[in-house]
């Protein structure tokens, strides 16, 4: 029949030149959707380490969860390893190798490669366990560490980084194990101070102090339920702390102290016990404001070179001059009006230091709306 023969082929280029011509000049194509990025991203939170982080690290599934019912909801976990069940639903992509030691992935050069397939925001580090296990020197481990921020950096420099003084560890095959992680706790608070930057800050979080081996682990080494709990409970304020203040800002920590904008609340200092090179401090936090405050961070400056190297019912992190600051632990944070929480530190003192002192200060964090 006649009029029922398809177009030929080489009509239909010239059909499709003539759309294009029809759109209205000006008027762009979309791009590709993989092409968008705005500043409704996800920020990007890796958890790195090893098993304590990703064997399961069912600690992740409780962070997860605790910032999506708080309102942090515009988040990704990331990682090129997956989630491996914990009962609960959550993101759980991860950067945590079982058995990894952090002196090998700096050696052998592992991290770049998944820095690059994940390209993370904030780095969440609890790693150096085996490395401590297998009787390693803190300098050797801290080297690693170092090698390890300077290839977040290179991915990102705005890299925004939390390392954890480790969990203790009492395993029944390593006596030396448990003094091993005090020991090298000791030296991450100094090691942080100098090497965090205003653009891209290292923050110290206390996870050791608290956790007990005999409650908080099944096998000595690795968290059980209560263990998961603590652990996240110590990481929500610090990551909370870098999810408001953004990229590019530590946190301004000049703000509470600009004319007509109260912080809040009080701290006090008092020393508990002295001896020779340190000494144990309190501070508390009153709410003075007439309302309930979900959070609170006090900023503790010692004097005579004191330096804090641990902290319990808060979250530690230390700037290279000494400055502390410590933020509210998950069960201390919200204050009524008038209402007081305090939390406690270990100082280290030069030999020549006099009586413990600090100057103390804290602000509030402002409710959700």
């Amino acid at each position: 029949m006649r009029g029922t023969h398809p177009l030929p082929l080489r009509f239909i280029p010239l059909l499709a030149l003539l759309a294009a011509l029809l759109l209205p000049v000006g008027v762009p194509l979309a791009p590709p959707a993989a092409a968008a990025k705005g500043a409704a991203d996800p920020v990007r939170i890796m958890p790195l380490g090893d098993s304590i982080t990703g064997s399961p690290g069912c600690w992740r599934a409780s962070l997860w969860n605790r910032l999506r019912s708080t309102g942090y909801t515009n988040i990704d976990f990331v990682g090129t390893l997956g989630p491996q069940g914990c009962g609960q639903p959550y993101d759980g992509d991860n950067e945590g190798h079982g058995g990894e030691l952090v002196t090998n992935v700096a050696d052998q050069n592992l991290l770049p490669g998944r820095l690059a397939a994940t390209l993370p925001d904030i780095v969440v580090m609890h790693f150096g366990t085996n490395d401590v296990w297998s009787s390693l020197a803190p300098d050797r481990i801290l080297a690693a560490y170092t090698r390890l921020v300077e290839q977040m950096r290179a991915s990102n420099p705005d890299m925004r980084i939390l390392v954890a003084q480790l969990i203790p560890m009492n395993p029944s095959s390593c006596t030396g194990c448990a003094q091993r992680v005090v020991e090298f706790n000791a030296r991450v608070p100094e090691w942080a101070g100098a090497t965090g930057t205003s653009r891209s800050p290292v923050t110290v979080v206390d996870q050791w102090s608290g956790f007990d081996t005999a409650v908080d682990t099944y096998d000595g080494v690795h968290p059980n339920a209560s263990g998961d709990e603590k652990i996240a409970g110590r990481w929500y304020p610090a990551l909370t702390a870098l999810l408001e203040a953004g990229p590019g800002d530590p946190g301004d920590p000049g703000d509470p102290g600009d004319p007509g904008e109260p912080s809040g609340c009080t701290a006090s200092f008092r020393a508990v016990s002295v001896w020779l090179g340190g000494y144990q401090g309190e501070v508390t936090v009153t709410n003075t404001s007439d309302s309930s405050v979900p959070g609170w961070a006090a900023t503790v400056v010692p004097v005579d070179g004191a330096r804090l190297t641990q902290v319990w019912n808060g979250t530690l992190g230390t700037a290279a001059d000494g400055t502390a600051t410590v933020a509210n632990a998950s069960w201390n944070g919200t204050l009524a009006p008038g209402a007081s929480a305090s939390f406690g530190f270990i100082a280290g003192t030069p030999a020549t230091a006099g009586a413990p002192s600090a100057t103390v200060s804290c602000t509030a964090r402002a409710a959700s709306s």
